[in-house]
């Protein structure tokens, strides 16, 4: 398994759109460079099945891949202080998941902006059949309270879940996404995190890959396609 990470904190808050530009080209090469590789285990277990990435797309602006992903059974602690399971809140939805944490300066924040502004392009009933769910990677600081609020200012339609770190970390490792423990968990401290979106359908599965970068309008463009794919998907699937 291939994993992705993004390293956050005190460093990136100086660096501006100079590090946006390197994750861009970073995953543009990485993505390049699996096109035409299997992808290993990589600090996954050795029975893990490879995954294959098929390279981009041209109607969309995600990674297509060749073995999709399967969304976690996961449940954690919502924003209420409740559980809240994963599939069960999700169901039925084109689900975009996405991990990393609200002290993240810089990639985080502007993901979900993105995300915010591309769902109010959408028609009230494309909006209505899609989920949002941002998992935490720093549970220590991010409380349901804290990922409400700073969710909140974004869209609070979004799903903010938090919880035992081992937990979203096991949660992640199949999925590609790396996750860092940090050294300290006081102070000012950064996190590092993939910082991909992954698109589940009402199957639960991931086709794509949607690496750091994408703009609000390219996922204006895409989401509606997904919401066709998945219902074509769905169709064909009760054939």
């Amino acid at each position: 398994m291939f994993f992705f990470s993004h390293a956050t904190g005190r460093g990136a808050r100086g660096a501006g759109s100079r590090a946006t530009s390197v994750r861009r080209l970073a995953g543009a090469v990485a993505l390049g460079l699996l096109t035409a590789t299997a992808l290993g285990a990589c600090g996954g277990r050795a029975d893990s099945p490879p995954v294959t990435v098929a390279g981009p797309t041209p109607e969309l602006h995600g990674t297509r891949i060749t073995t999709p992903l399967r969304e976690p059974d996961l449940t954690l602690t919502g924003t209420s202080g409740r559980p809240v399971n994963l599939l069960k809140a999700t169901e039925g939805r084109l689900t975009l998941v996405y991990f990393g944490y609200t002290h993240c300066p810089d990639v985080c924040p502007t993901t979900m902006a993105d995300l915010a502004a591309a769902l109010r392009e959408l028609t009230p009933a494309q909006r209505a059949r899609i989920a949002v769910v941002f998992i935490t990677t720093d549970p220590w600081r991010d409380t349901p309270k804290v990922i409400k609020s700073w969710l909140a200012s974004f869209d609070s339609s979004f799903i903010g879940l938090t919880g035992d770190y081992a937990k979203i970390q096991a949660a992640a490792k199949p999925l590609g996404i790396a996750l860092e423990r940090p050294s300290s968990t006081t102070g000012d401290y950064e996190v590092t995190h993939g910082a991909e979106v992954l698109p589940f359908g009402t199957d639960h599965r991931a086709h794509l890959i949607y690496t750091a970068g994408v703009s609000a309008t390219d996922w204006a463009a895409d989401l509606p396609k997904l919401l066709r794919e998945q219902a074509a998907t769905a169709m064909g699937g009760a054939a």
